[in-house]
């Protein structure tokens, strides 16, 4: 079915930061006419190009009744009312245009205006703090909105790690096994970043508990901002630490006393992350396809790798492909690694490895 015009207009104003009682939007298909002289709000848009396509607005422009259907938008500092009625006179194109063109639901494409608002929306958030306006803009440039309902999975634990989702509004629950809460998130919270960091698959479940609003990248994309904006490596670096500070607690204390297993069942990255976040003190012994490796912690720290006939960072890289094969954990050092020096910051080195990683990945796909 089309659409007549339609024209929703502001009837209350609830500290809205951008729009006021008796602004009026006007959408024929779909195209969106916004009030003269104003600035696109992404979410607004978003909640109008939702509604337009909900069965009961639909039945509401059948009807032909000029007034009846009010909403609230999903609002961000602020809230407005709407109400929506149809245009009988001849159609109006003024001011600016906004495409509201859906890749999926709830997702709307970005104008340059939109990217304006955006960047001023989250400024103030920590992960955007360490890039000026020009960087967060160019980084909002590649991000995408969805809106999501109580009781919404955004991720579920297992499935591989595709996005790195920013929260703009709403809140969410992280849920371990047996769908025990770990943690809630909140606005300028951002979740995804273990799986895309390392490579594994998602390691708990996201569930919405308040209606959400989130802005994400995908993986491709977020390595290359990585690898652009150096300052965002150490966010992430301090923020997988802390992530993993707080899922590790009972693996710490089979590793206190030594640990045996399987690379298919516990990956590198995730068997490394979890002897640097506890702290330990040891050797870690593989037996892998290729040969035997042993890596060196003390504190946490890698302090030296073993692989075949390589003792550096190339060995730690080439260790991190690995998928197949037994590790064991020993606690204690031999004399000569007592006070031997770091390899280098270990959250560096862990993401430049999945960097290398997805390089050479890319490479065999062309």
């Amino acid at each position: 079915m089309r659409l007549p015009e339609i024209s929703f207009k502001v009837v209350e104003d609830h500290s809205c930061p951008l729009y006021r009682v008796g602004d009026e939007f006007k959408l024929s298909g779909d195209i969106l006419v916004l009030p003269h002289d104003k600035t696109t709000c992404l979410i607004l848009t978003s909640d109008i190009a939702k509604t337009s396509k909900q069965q009961d607005f639909e039945d509401f422009c059948k009807n032909d009744r000029n007034y009846g259907y009010s909403f609230d938008c999903n609002g961000c500092t602020g809230l407005v009312t709407l109400t929506a009625y149809i245009k009988k006179e001849k159609r109006i194109m003024a001011d600016k245009p906004v495409k509201l063109t859906a890749h999926r639901p709830g997702t709307v494409v970005k104008s340059d205006t939109d990217i304006e608002t955006i960047a001023s929306l989250l400024t103030d958030f920590s992960f955007f703090q360490t890039l000026d306006e020009n960087e967060i803009r160019e980084l909002v440039s590649l991000l995408e909105l969805r809106k999501f309902v109580k009781g919404d999975c955004i991720i579920r634990k297992g499935d591989p790690g595709t996005n790195l989702f920013i929260i703009i509004f709403g809140k969410v629950e992280v849920l371990g096994d047996d769908g025990i809460s770990i943690a809630f998130l909140g606005k300028g919270e951002v979740f995804g970043e273990m799986s895309l960091l390392s490579g594994d698959p998602v390691g708990a479940t996201i569930k919405v508990v308040d209606p959400t609003t989130i802005l994400y990248i995908n993986g491709k994309d977020f390595r290359k901002v990585l690898k652009r904006f150096p300052d965002l490596q150490m966010y992430f670096a301090r923020l997988l630490a802390q992530r993993l500070a707080k899922t590790n607690v009972v693996r710490s204390e089979e590793i206190a006393s030594g640990m045996i297993g399987q690379l298919s069942e516990m990956p590198p990255s995730e068997l490394f992350q979890t002897l640097n976040t506890n702290q330990k003190t040891g050797v870690l012994n593989l037996s892998l396809p290729q040969g035997s490796a042993d890596l060196f912690f003390r504190d946490g720290c890698l302090i030296g790798v073993k692989y075949n006939e390589e003792e550096s960072e190339e060995a730690f890289y080439e260790i991190l492909k690995e998928t197949e094969g037994r590790f064991k954990f020993v606690p204690g050092l031999p004399p000569d690694k007592v006070d031997a020096e770091e390899l280098g910051d270990f959250m560096w080195l862990l993401m430049e490895g999945i960097r290398r990683m997805d390089e050479e990945k890319g490479e065999n796909e062309i």
